[in-house]
């Protein structure tokens, strides 16, 4: 399979120094040992959607390789840990974030816990994700997931 150990995660800032938040997202994403970034996509300014009183977001995509000796808790952990590092404060739903680090898929992965929904509703209702994606050739990654998936966000947006 093509995406076996591979996750592709989605980083956003929109308030601080965005470029800094970004760049040291991407560092520390970089020095866990179990990781190895693959290829990442250009950073693109969006607009805010759901909160859209707030500052635009710099948004970029990280393909990794996980090792498979890696959980999937462990790597959210990790990633939780760097935001923290970087100081990520949660103020309010959907606001504004120094650094926001997603796991948009890893593998094939279809899972819902209190914390952590696999894919992430942004592979889906983001069109600066799919846009990303594209510009890294990546768009097979849709083809993980069964077509339900995509009815399921695009009928309730």
């Amino acid at each position: 399979m093509k995406y076996v150990d591979t996750a592709f995660l989605s980083l956003g800032s929109n308030i601080g120094d965005r470029v800094h938040y970004m760049e040291q997202a991407v560092l520390e994403i970089s020095r866990l040992p179990e990781v190895r970034i693959m290829s990442q996509s250009s950073i693109l300014e969006t607009a805010p959607l759901d909160n859209v009183n707030q500052p635009a977001f710099l948004n970029q995509i990280l393909k990794i390789h996980v090792s498979s000796s890696f959980t999937l808790p462990c790597l959210l952990d990790s990633l939780l840990a760097i935001e923290d590092k970087l100081g990520r404060k949660r103020r309010s739903w959907k606001g504004p974030r120094e650094i926001d680090i997603d796991i948009l898929s890893y593998e094939a992965v279809v899972m819902e816990t209190d914390f952590l929904v696999l894919p992430h509703h942004s592979l889906f209702t983001r069109p600066f994700i799919k846009q990303l994606l594209s510009e890294m050739a990546e768009l097979d990654v849709y083809s993980l997931f069964e077509e339900s998936l995509h009815e399921k966000y695009h009928s309730s947006v």
